[in-house]
């Protein structure tokens, strides 16, 4: 069964809606007493009807009266073995900018509206759709993207009230690519669903008066809780809705335990709404908190990440099934620390039955938290032994904005009295209504949305005027800065301030040139690595961007992989996976961690490679790294190495016509190609130089740059060449190392780095070549026959290496930006700037 999935990478609303129109005949009779007796539920792209969880989805194709831009196709899944719904299998695809629906609406009200997701096999890969979809005056779903692999339907749910005769909906392809939708569906329901207005409640408490207005703005359904119960499925909702347990909400875990009532008889009280709200299911289950937990819980609580600075519809569910006896149990619903409301089953005159549904609406302000909070809490715990608190179930739907509900397209009806009079004299009404139809879809075909075009990695404008993005810009000091692509991989603000409670300084575990990094956890478990950029930061938006135009197009074992970025009031947020070990440069410099052996460093060596090799010949168009150092490669958990820190990095032509590009210097001195220094012009090689310093250092485990040393040490490319070639590599290798190396891997280990380190680059190797070297490397260490320096030699390979007693020194390396060199840099001498880079040799560099 299809269940409601929110996509944490998309922080705008998501929307379906779709109406068929009432003057057709496709009327479906329900059951329900909860709908009107006309709903419609579509199969996109398909001719066949289906049943799906107690519905019939007509096919689009298959009905005059499902209107939609025919320039569209449809497409079928390859897969005939899907464990999902026949709905799923097919698909409509809009390719042409501005398609639409133009639907008739005949019933007046609040709409609930449905739009079904899920990528498959055919021949369009629909993960790689991505558009935005619309309706007048409001944006409901920007650059929204499947991820792919995704296995589960993805349906988003919105209410909206439709006012007029006419219901436009806009499909906007991005850029080149499309859009896409498996199914949609459409019923009027019952007045009061939407109520006209709430409590308003923030974080410090209740707010003066009611929200007002509701009905008139789009609602979306974020969250629908089943407390204390399992999964409901649209089958057994009177609304078709799905609901989710609360166990991954809930905290702490065991303040309150599961209950239920099945079996009992609801006692629903005459006109009650509460017949039409949550399943049976959701009333015959809670979670029920007694008071013998006090001591230790006082409170049972239930934590939702929401959009901040977005007000939320919050209703909760009530059903006494608990007490022993009526007027015994009534207890404290809390949101956040400070609103209370004392919850009493039997407060009204009717209420004189036990488990009769009730429900409590409140509009919740999260402000810039993006979090609500929604606790149960006893009155006392001396008040009387069987002091009880439940809850049964919980909704959030986000108040997204308000739209023109009352919109009828332009040239109306003056216009269709008009055609209707020629058209009549000549072949009647019949032939009138016909030609009408065809020329109210031409006129919308041909005619753009009135819309603001925004550029890529613009400031945030105004964009339909009432998403979530714009309130959001509206509420807040500081311009949002929004990429308009990858929305997919967009994180709302408050997920990650939820994942770093805040940006904890606990949690604070590095500091780069882009800003600090905390160590977080997501809701669902996930540890990641997030990076936040700060003022006045070494880097800033360009970098941002690159990050991630860089790592949403590629995936390698041995690069880390980007989560997701955040780009809300001014900040620049992006979350990676998390890599347990640190760096390669912690496990080679700080004592805390335990030395590596040479093994060990060898297969850490060899996969950064890989991840280099990838990205230069592996990667669409090439890509130059930039930045190669030992702080960029990364240990996961398994000591596996993954390069990172994309936000140097350049797309490249690496092909033979074109062999460079040209750019101003970034890097890091220490391990900047001083070829790239001189000339300015980047290629595959000046990564390849890097690494080969990033070798040395693995050999050394000393710095790149150590100012304090002797000026022919204090390079450590310089220095490391020149023991290469003197036949002294032994005396520059880690001490901890001593005995361990085979000296045919340490001999073809310096060839490696000696030909990394050639000034021309020319003269260097390819990260191919360099990662087949250091491969055969490894198989010389791992080898069970110990022989000499590739045979030409006695020295057994057990032999115990002599090593001097290399100092270990704190790191000095400095970024260096294209507008020149760094404070720190500048303030050390120039004798030792001379000295250090006395392999550059360059007049009036930067």
């Amino acid at each position: 069964m299809a269940k409601l999935h929110i996509i944490h990478g998309v922080h705008t609303p998501g929307f379906i809606l779709f109406f068929v129109s009432l003057q057709f005949p496709l009327l479906l009779t329900l059951s329900s007493t909860c709908t009107t007796q006309t709903s419609y539920f579509i199969n996109c792209g398909s001719s066949k009807s289906l049943n799906y969880s107690d519905r019939v989805f007509v096919g689009d194709t298959s009905s005059d009266s499902i209107s939609f831009t025919k320039q569209s196709t449809s497409t079928q899944s390859s897969n005939q073995f899907s464990t999902v719904s026949e709905i799923y299998d097919t698909a409509r695809i809009f390719g042409s900018p501005s398609s639409q629906y133009v639907l008739d609406v005949n019933d007046k009200g609040t709409h609930i509206v449905r739009l079904h997701f899920l990528p498959f096999a055919s021949t369009r890969n629909l993960s790689e759709a991505m558009f935005n979809v619309s309706v007048r005056g409001l944006t409901l779903l920007s650059d929204f993207q499947i991820p792919g692999g995704t296995n589960s339907p993805v349906v988003e749910e919105f209410l909206l009230s439709i006012n007029s005769n006419k219901f436009i909906l806009y499909f906007s392809p991005q850029g080149s690519s499309f859009a896409f939708i498996n199914a949609l569906e459409v019923f009027l329901v019952p007045d009061g669903v939407i109520p006209g207005s709430a409590p308003s409640v923030g974080i410090s408490g209740k707010n003066s008066g009611n929200y007002s207005g509701i009905p008139s703005q789009v609602s979306r359904t974020v969250y629908r809780i089943n407390v204390g119960g399992d999964e409901v499925t649209p089958v057994y909702d009177p609304l078709w809705r799905s609901w989710d347990p609360d166990d991954n909400y809930i905290y702490p875990p065991n303040a309150a335990k599961d209950t239920a009532g099945y079996g009992r008889n609801l006692n629903y009280q005459d006109g009650s709404l509460d017949r039409c709200l949550p399943s049976e299911r959701v009333y015959l289950t809670a979670k029920e908190m007694t008071a013998s937990a006090w001591p230790l819980h006082p409170n049972t609580t239930w934590g939702f990440k929401v959009s901040a600075n977005v007000p939320h519809l919050v209703r909760t569910h009530f059903c006494d099934f608990i007490s022993p006896s009526l007027n015994t149990v009534h207890f404290n619903l809390y949101i956040y620390e400070n609103f209370a409301e004392v919850i009493d089953p039997y407060n009204k005159e009717e209420f004189r039955e036990d488990a009769v549904p009730f429900h409590y609406d409140y509009v919740v302000q999260p402000g810039s938290s993006g979090l609500v909070n929604m606790s149960i809490g006893l009155l006392s715990a001396s008040e009387t032994t069987s002091q009880q608190a439940y809850l049964n179930g919980l909704e959030i739907m986000e108040i997204i904005g308000s739209w023109d509900s009352h919109f009828v397209p332009s040239g109306g009806d003056n216009q269709n009295k008009h055609i209707g009079l020629i058209v009549g004299l000549v072949s009647g009404s019949i032939v009138f209504l016909c030609i009408f139809v065809s020329a109210a879809i031409f006129i919308r075909k041909h005619r753009k949305p009135k819309r603001t075009e925004i550029s890529v990695w613009s400031p945030l404008p105004a964009f339909g005027g009432g998403s979530s993005h714009g309130r959001l810009t509206e509420q807040s000091n500081h311009d949002s800065i929004v990429p308009n692509f990858h929305l997919g991989l967009k994180i709302p603000l408050a997920e990650i301030h939820f994942a770093t409670n805040k940006f904890d300084s606990k949690l604070l575990i590095g500091k780069g040139g882009f800003g600090n990094v905390y160590r977080g956890t997501l809701r669902d478990g996930t540890k990641v690595a997030i990076k936040r950029s700060e003022l006045g930061s070494g880097q800033g938006f360009s970098e941002f961007q690159t990050e991630i135009t860089i790592l949403s197009k590629i995936r390698h074992r041995h690069l880390v992989s980007l989560i997701g970025y955040c780009a809300e009031q001014s900040e620049m947020i992006l979350v990676y996976e998390f890599m347990e070990k640190g760096s390669l440069r912690d496990h080679l410099y700080n004592s805390d961690f335990p030395y590596l052996p040479w093994k060990q460093r060898l297969e850490i060596c060899v996969g950064a490679a890989r991840g280099l090799h990838y990205l230069h010949r592996g990667a669409a168009g090439g890509i130059i790294h930039r930045d190669i150092k030992s702080t960029n490669i990364l240990l996961d958990e398994n000591y596996v190495a993954k390069v990172a820190d994309f936000g140097l990095s350049k797309s490249g032509p690496l092909d033979q016509s074109q062999t460079h590009v040209s750019t101003g210097v970034k890097g890091t001195f220490g391990y900047l190609d001083p070829e790239y220094f001189k000339t300015q012009q980047l290629t595959e090689k000046s990564d390849v130089y890097s690494f080969g310093v990033v070798l040395l250092e693995v050999l050394c485990a000393r710095p790149a740059i150590v100012p304090s040393l002797p000026r022919e040490e204090a390079n450590l490319a310089d220095w490391g060449i020149r023991c290469i070639q003197k036949g002294t590599i032994e005396q520059i290798v880690d001490p901890v190392l001593a005995g361990e190396i085979n000296p045919n891997s340490l001999k073809k280990y310096g060839e490696v780095a000696e030909k990394c380190l050639q000034e021309e680059d020319e003269e260097r190797p390819s990260m191919g070549d360099v990662l087949w070297d250091l491969e055969y490397a490894l198989q010389l260490q791992q080898t069970a026959v110990k022989r000499g320096m590739y045979d030409d030699s006695t020295t057994d390979g057990s032999s115990i290496l002599t090593l001097s007693n290399v100092r270990k020194l704190p790191s000095f390396s400095t970024d260096l930006e294209e507008e020149g060199v760094s404070k720190e840099w500048a303030d050390s001498s120039e004798t030792s700037t001379t000295g250090v880079f006395s392999q550059m040799k360059i007049d009036e560099a930067r």
